[in-house]
């Protein structure tokens, strides 16, 4: 009876963890990493996350929709991919900006100082702004969401740096 109870937690397991990771994978218009272009890393210096991407539990729950990017205080960022900026501004206590890219795509940077105006097109690799101060975001870092047809994506996924998961076996010989 226990080996029976250990494979069906083995299968449970391996089901979720398939399902998850396939759901995060897919995110991104269901595209194969190789039809989905990479973005461009919008810093200057090591890829260093301060605060990776964590999913809340539902749509309103606590998480961190977005990671925050190891960058000092006046240092460039660039568009990680083209699009249009569709807003340029400061909410409570933070500068922020948002571009509209193809394919159901919008990125958020913040805090970040510009003198872009909605409307303007940017190709990757141009600059867009410098890290600013406020938010949530720790001194030192820039915050960047993205969000797929209006829900949060991890961002990480459009630079190629997570990993597709890989089970391995779980339990000894049946």
């Amino acid at each position: 009876m226990r080996t029976s109870t250990r494979l069906i937690s083995a299968v449970i397991l391996a089901i979720v963890l398939v399902v998850t990771a396939s759901a995060e994978t897919s995110a991104v218009q269901g595209a194969t990493p190789t039809e989905q272009p990479r973005w461009l890393w919008p810093v200057d210096g090591a890829r260093q996350v301060v605060a990776p991407f964590r999913a809340p539990a539902h749509k309103y729950g606590a998480g961190h929709r977005g990671v925050d990017l190891a960058a000092a205080s006046g240092a460039v960022v660039r568009a990680p991919a083209e699009g249009v900026v569709a807003f340029r501004g400061v909410v409570v206590d933070r500068p922020l900006m948002t571009i509209e890219h193809a394919g159901g795509l919008v990125s958020t940077f913040e805090p970040l100082l510009s003198t872009l105006s909605p409307g303007d097109v940017v190709d990757a690799g141009d600059e867009i702004g410098v890290v600013g101060t406020g938010g949530h975001a720790a001194p030192g870092s820039v915050h960047l969401g993205v969000r797929l047809d209006g829900e949060y994506i991890n961002p990480m996924l459009l630079f190629g740096d997570v990993p597709r998961a890989v089970l391995l076996p779980c339990c000894g010989p049946i």
